[in-house]
């Protein structure tokens, strides 16, 4: 409830101001007559104003309210005018009650140093107001000091709890920013990773068209057949490369209410299919005893994999031979690619990111990734990966 009157304040500050000040204005419209045809409460000095200096100084007094936001002003606009008041020897008026409201938004919106003087100040008038009363004593000092210590004690309270939800308001609003930040971050990363997997994917379909296609270029004068299986793998590989980019984009794809994907990652049980399309020839072996992997670290083999075929396919030069082996006897998954190209004579490309790719998924599981040409001639991949069982 208080919530929403605060929230209703903020939205309509000049409205909110009108009625905090509006029951203390209806006050003084109303014993306004009773005031000009009884006078001063008893016991105060006899020196009414009138009616007309009545209302006159009671709007003197009630008009700085209306720079509550403001409130030093305020206060320090209505004490300066009750002051004057009296050193005018003039009575005290209902509108006198303005000093409690102004103090009440000293209190408030203030520090406490000037909540502090704003109270001796209201103290001091409350003394000086008894100075001209006829019988004056301490226990009328006492009622008025417990009177307006009590007002400025509840400002100083609205003023903790307002700090106290600001402080709210914006540690959620941190929280929010931080949220939204984590999850820009996680996009990031996603993509990051659908990147890579494209690479992947583009990588190295492409290169076994282009392959496949000088092949048949080269066979279809000479071997109608062979031309004709060439065709047939190009359009194998250009058919499971554009299936994998189509997955893939579609998860790029914002704003979309398309349903979640369930088409199933590559992992090692496609191995087998992927040496035979790789576009060299290549032999895969496979030691000790499978285990059941978790998918992501079945994509990842399968992505290194890939990838070093690509790079033997692209590097090799004519003629080229690949092995895979994957090692399941120790510990860790030993993942070895090799082939018998040219190695270090091969020329080095800048713009290349597939060894980066490859140590970046081995890395996700705590592997490492080591490639380079061999003594003998060739090129070799070796990734170790820790033999992590599957989640049940």
């Amino acid at each position: 409830m208080f919530g929403s009157v605060r929230a209703w304040s903020r939205r309509h500050e000049k409205l909110a101001t009108a009625a905090g000040v509006a029951p203390l204005v209806l006050l003084c419209a109303l014993l306004a007559v009773p005031y000009a045809v009884n006078g001063p409460p008893p016991g105060a000095a006899q020196n009414g104003p009138g009616v007309a200096g009545y209302l006159v100084l009671s709007a003197a007094l009630l008009a700085p309210l209306a720079w509550r936001r403001r409130p030093l002003v305020c206060f320090a606009a209505v004490a300066l005018i009750s002051f004057g008041q009296w050193l005018a020897g003039v009575s005290p008026l209902p509108a006198n009650l303005a000093v409690l409201v102004a103090l009440w938004a000293v209190a408030y919106r203030c520090s406490f140093r000037w909540a502090l003087a704003a109270g001796l100040v209201a103290e001091l008038g409350v003394f000086l107001a008894l100075v001209h009363w006829s019988d004056p004593s301490f226990g009328m000092f006492f009622s008025g000091s417990v009177f307006v210590v009590t007002i400025w004690l509840t400002g100083l309270y609205a003023n903790t709890r307002r700090r106290y939800l600001e402080s709210l308001e914006e540690r959620a609003e941190r929280a929010e920013r931080e949220r939204d930040q984590q999850a820009r971050m996680a996009a990031a990363a996603e993509r990051a990773r659908i990147a890579r997997e494209l690479h992947d994917v583009v990588a190295h379909n492409v290169s076994v068209i282009v392959v496949q296609a000088d092949g048949a270029g080269f066979a279809m004068d000479r071997d109608l057949e062979q031309a004709r299986l060439a065709v047939k793998t190009i359009s194998k590989t250009g058919r499971a490369a554009l299936a994998e980019m189509r997955r893939l984009v579609g998860v790029l794809r914002e704003n979309e209410a398309a349903g979640t994907d369930y088409t199933p990652q590559p992992g090692l049980g496609q191995l087998e299919e992927l040496v035979r399309g790789a576009g060299v020839p290549a032999r895969l072996s496979v030691g000790g005893v499978p285990a059941e992997l978790p998918e992501g670290q079945q994509l990842a083999v399968y992505r290194i994999v890939q990838e070093a075929l690509t790079n033997a396919l692209k590097h090799g030069g004519p003629g080229v031979r690949a092995s895979v082996e994957i090692d399941y006897g120790g510990p860790e998954l030993v993942v070895r690619v090799v082939d018998d190209g040219r190695g270090a004579a091969a020329p080095v490309s800048s713009d290349g990111h597939g060894l980066i790719g490859m140590r970046e998924r081995a890395g996700m599981y705590g592997g490492a990734v080591s490639a380079g040409p061999r003594p003998g001639g060739g090129f070799e991949v070796l990734a170790r990966l820790p033999m992590t069982k599957e989640a049940a």
